[in-house]
Formats: C-alpha cells, sequence, structure tokens
C-alpha cells in the first residue's frame, strides 16, 4: 500500500482525557493525530511482587481504530507531554517509535515506509521555558535555532498552501498565529505540500 497524501490532526487538549476520546471518535478521517499535553490516568492495579498494594497501570485514552505511540516514564512529573496515533487503516506502512534517537518527554519521534522510502514523523510540545528547543540544542554541536537543528537533519521548514491559525488567542491584546510547523525532506518527492483545514 502506498499513499501519496497523509491528514495530520494537531491538538493540545491541555490533559482533558474527554477531548482526547471525542478526537479518536470524530477524526477517523485523518490519518495521523498529534496530541501534546496528553491526559495520564491509572487504568488498572496489577499485582506486584515488590508492592503488596499493587502497582498501578498508568496510561492514555486508546481506541481499536488508532495504534498508540507514547510511553510513561518512571515517575508522575516524567509522563510525556505528547502523543501519536495514526489510523488502524495505515499499519502497513510499519511504524516504529525511535527512542534510541530521541528520549525527551516533549519529543516524540516516529517512523514509517511508504514505497520502500522511510519517512519521519515528530510531534514537539514546547513550554513557556521552551525546554524541548534546548533539548534539541545540547544533543548537536553548534546548533542555534530550530531551522539549522531541521537543516542538520536535511529538513526544510515548508509553508501551508493556505494561510490559517493553528493557535487561537485567549484575549485581545495578543494575536493569533500558526504554532505547527510542518519540516520535509528537501528532496522528496511525494510529500511536497500540505494545508492547515479550517476547522
Amino acid at each position: 500500500m502506498i499513499f501519496s497524501n497523509l491528514k495530520i490532526f494537531s491538538q493540545n487538549v491541555r490533559k482533558n482525557n474527554l477531548i482526547m476520546n471525542i478526537i479518536l471518535k470524530l477524526k477517523a478521517d485523518f490519518d495521523i493525530v498529534f496530541i501534546q499535553e496528553p491526559s495520564w490516568f491509572t487504568m488498572c492495579s496489577l499485582p506486584s511482587s515488590s508492592n503488596c498494594e499493587r502497582e498501578p497501570l498508568v496510561g492514555i485514552a486508546n481506541h481499536p481504530n488508532w495504534l498508540t505511540f507514547s510511553t510513561p516514564s518512571a515517575t508522575e512529573y516524567d509522563y510525556l507531554r505528547v502523543a501519536i496515533y495514526i489510523n488502524i487503516r495505515l499499519a502497513t506502512l510499519c511504524f516504529a517509535l525511535c527512542k534510541d534517537v530521541i528520549d525527551y518527554r516533549d519529543i516524540l519521534l516516529i517512523s514509517f515506509f511508504n514505497n520502500n522510502d522511510i519517512f519521519w514523523l515528530i510531534n514537539i510540545y514546547f513550554d513557556l521555558s521552551h525546554l524541548a528547543l534546548k533539548y534539541l540544542k545540547d544533543t548537536e554541536v553548534y546548533i542555534q535555532n530550530l531551522l539549522i537543528i531541521a537543516d542538520s537533519f536535511n529538513l526544510e521548514l515548508f509553508s501551508p498552501i493556505n494561510q490559517a491559525p493553528t493557535r487561537y488567542s485567549n484575549n485581545d491584546h495578543n494575536s493569533n498565529s500558526v504554532i505547527d510547523l510542518m519540516f520535509l525532506h528537501n528532496s522528496s518527492s511525494k510529500l511536497d505540500n500540505h494545508l492547515i483545514h479550517p476547522d
């Protein structure tokens, strides 16, 4: 199976499990869903050889129509602040979590194969301290900003074919902005443009 167009939905759910479940139920026409600030919760308790009160199994929302990419860390304060959902109809593209490349709570990198070519998708959560960007700077020598980071991976920032904000301000003093950026391999002929869905 070969795909020439991928529909990606991105949303910061602000740890709201109800919104996450609604997205997974209503966005079935999308191929990939990027979630920032997912809601982690205790799904059940498991028997434990070291804890007589059982160990909690912590996870995020799942749905039978989606493959879930996100892994909890050792403590509740280190839980990943990003998750990626892949529509089950794309399962033949062999998606894989790439924690051996990047292993950080605010960054999730996955790879997949399409027509014998390998592609990468990365979901990044930026907080007010820009910790994810600082992490990327620290892992590469002499990197100064996001565009240089992308260039080091032979990626290019692509502008959408339509102009629409992806973040709407809560007050009248700040303007709406685009916080979702698309970087593509600069020699890619299969994924050469993208648009922002108005909804």
